[in-house]
């Protein structure tokens, strides 16, 4: 099973940036879709942005277009998720996860196991 390690989160003001990692263990990484998730304090866990497996294929949740960008580095088995302008709102804590097939499989999937996450806070 791929393990999952999420890092880069902490305390910035509304406007900044944060930078998330994320390392993924195993031998699949480079075919595998990847994509990252929030959840907020009381609410449910949702999609935020997806990268194909070559990275020529990326999709984002509305509330983040413009202002996030997903990338990867298959030689690190590694998946980032930059953040500009960030707003109050983007408050939660970050995962990441991964789909062997697709970004939409990604999705749309239900994950049974999850990384511990990265905290990432704006305020305002």
């Amino acid at each position: 099973q791929v393990q999952l390690v999420e890092s880069g989160g902490g305390l910035v003001q509304a406007g900044g940036s944060l930078r998330l990692s994320c390392v993924a263990s195993g031998r699949t990484f480079s075919s595998s879709v990847m994509g990252w998730f929030r959840q907020a304090p009381g609410k449910e866990r949702e999609f935020v942005a997806a990268i194909s497996a070559s990275g020529d294929f990326t999709d984002y949740a509305d509330f983040v277009k413009g202002r996030f960008t997903i990338s990867r580095d298959n030689a690190k088995n590694t998946v980032h998720l930059q953040m500009n302008s960030l707003k109050p709102e983007d408050t939660a804590v970050y995962y990441c996860q991964t789909n062997r097939f697709s970004i939409t499989g990604l999705k749309l999937s239900q994950f049974s196991s999850w990384g511990q996450g990265t905290q990432v806070t704006v305020s305002s």
